[in-house]
């Protein structure tokens, strides 16, 4: 589909203003990332407080994907989009007017719940409007577009926070809502699936409940305690409503997910392979800026341009995939991504240990970004394979479920590690400081956050400097630790996709033909 062609018959728009309905959404996910530090020291948070300002927003996102398509499905996808913009940029209002963590959580978590119908919404209205080789230009056209948004995410954070305040990141949401609101009115046509019958509230309850009670115990968990009854009993209570989930769709008529697609290892290898991806290479756009600004002392604006050795490989990649697979299979793409991706892990840790110069942690950087662009496609195609045309809506919700179901456990079990290890190498530094233990308990409590100025109040000039040198080499401890983490991840997704996956002309075709990628 050439541009002249699409807006010929209005296609064009259809697909500029689809785009810009996805492109937001990335944005707005990537955006805060650089932020986290400004926002901790505003509002007073700790690390926990600041993991669920990017937790709250991915749970409700990833726990209503589902639901989202189905609902799409069922009331219409331009329906679906209107709804999810007024949500999504009301709830944009309240982050930037938030005076307390809880108000600006809460918030992100409503803004969690209009990007899962915004994205559903949107990749099934593209799937309705092109077929055959046109739907493969158009998310290709679709693919730049969100493309441009990861890509400068930190950059716009890392401006914005350090010129005007970290606050218009979230308000800028209101004009462009607005006018993109005005565009899908006049614009986008409305289409839905005349199978559809209902929504599978039992199954939406029982996965978004367990994925929740899930995600709290991880983010609590080094606070609280892993042992504690708190933290034990919503993990009990997580695997119980999984379970429930898993016998609820068993007995569905039209269940909101097909299990029976786990019976495919093509299936189930790809989904390993998003996992993967999610958990050992896209998880580090939240972590990489709270290192280089900890660790490196590093500006907001600093820290954003210094993710573009990460940002631009992810942006670029897809490419060079692209004309790779006319000669690889998807299971050697699949696996060569998930390996650079786990080098590239293994590399930010190696020189996180060793607190190497930028230039080397850019290189690693480069590398994990390499990995991660040459899985943006291919994941996403094979898990699209295997989904029935007419449930597109259905189809865009299980990819991206997968996908940032495990980027939200990523967020969080990594985040446990980074902040338990930091805190434990704060520790016996300041012991051989001869820093109080009261003092020492202070500071490592708000070490992870990237603000600890109010803790060290009261204390001598020259000792302060040490402590906040002290402090990036702890981060930079564990953030080494949380590396090894994601890369375990790749590695081990990548073992469980080479034995899975089996190259089948018929499911590649049928891939291509689809070509819808979350994030691409």
């Amino acid at each position: 589909m050439s541009s002249r062609e699409g807006a010929g018959d209005g296609r064009f728009g259809i697909l500029l203003t689809a785009s810009v309905v996805c492109s937001l959404i990335m944005l707005d996910s990537n955006v805060v990332a650089v932020s986290l530090p400004a926002i901790a020291k505003s509002l007073n948070a700790t690390f926990a407080d600041i993991e669920w300002v990017v937790s709250a927003y991915v749970l409700t996102f990833s726990a209503l994907l589902m639901a989202a398509g189905s609902y799409a499905d069922h009331h219409g996808r331009k329906r679906a989009t209107l709804i999810g913009l007024t949500i999504f940029t009301g709830a944009s209002v309240v982050c930037g007017l938030s005076t307390s963590a809880l108000m600006l959580d809460l918030a992100r978590a409503a803004q969690g719940v209009g990007a899962s119908l915004l994205l559903t919404a949107g990749i099934a209205i593209l799937s309705h409007a092109f077929t055959g080789a046109e739907r493969a230009r158009a998310f290709a056209f679709w693919g730049t577009c969100l493309g441009i948004a990861i890509t400068s995410g930190p950059i716009v954070g890392g401006v914005m926070t350090a010129t005007i305040g970290w606050r218009w990141i979230f308000l800028m949401n209101l004009p462009i809502g607005i006018a993109v609101m005005v565009a899908a009115w006049r614009i986008l046509p409305e289409s839905a699936d005349h199978e559809s019958t209902r929504l599978d509230l039992p199954g939406i309850a029982t996965f978004s409940a367990g994925l929740f009670l899930l995600t709290w115990a991880l983010i609590d968990g080094n606070s609280l305690g892993w042992g504690s009854g708190s933290v034990l009993w919503r993990i009990g209570v997580a695997a119980l409503l999984f379970v429930a989930f898993i016998v609820v769709e068993l007995v569905q008529q039209r269940p909101m997910v097909d299990l029976g697609l786990f019976k495919r290892r093509d299936f189930v290898g790809a989904a390993f392979a998003m996992l993967g991806y999610a958990g050992g290479a896209q998880v580090m756009i939240f972590y990489l800026p709270l290192f280089l600004q900890n660790s490196y002392h590093m500006k907001p604006a600093q820290a954003g341009l210094a993710m573009l050795p990460f940002a631009l490989p992810m942006f670029l990649t897809p490419r060079l995939g692209a004309r790779m697979s006319k000669h690889l299979s998807s299971r050697a793409l699949l696996v060569l991504g998930l390996g650079l991706a786990g080098c590239g892990d293994i590399l930010l840790h190696a020189f996180a240990r060793i607190g190497a110069s930028y230039s080397c942690t850019a290189f690693g950087m480069i590398v994990l970004g390499t990995g991660a662009g040459l899985l943006n496609s291919e994941t996403t195609k094979a898990m699209q394979g295997a989904v029935p045309p007419q449930r597109s809506g259905m189809a865009s919700g299980l990819s991206a479920t997968t996908r940032f179901t495990g980027l939200l456990l990523a967020v969080a079990g990594l985040g446990a590690t980074l902040s338990m290890m930091a805190s434990l190498r704060f520790a016996g530094l300041a012991a051989g400081m001869g820093l109080d233990p009261l003092r020492t308990s202070a500071i490592a409590k708000r070490l992870a956050s990237g603000d600890i100025s109010d803790a060290l109040v009261g204390l001598p000039v020259g000792m302060r400097a040490q402590i906040v040198e002290a402090a990036g080499d702890a981060f930079a401890g564990g953030f080494a630790m949380a590396s090894i983490g994601a890369a375990i991840v790749a590695f081990a997704t990548g073992l469980a996709a080479f034995l899975l996956i089996r190259r089948s002309a018929d499911q590649e075709a049928r891939a291509s033909d689809m070509v819808v990628a979350v994030g691409e």
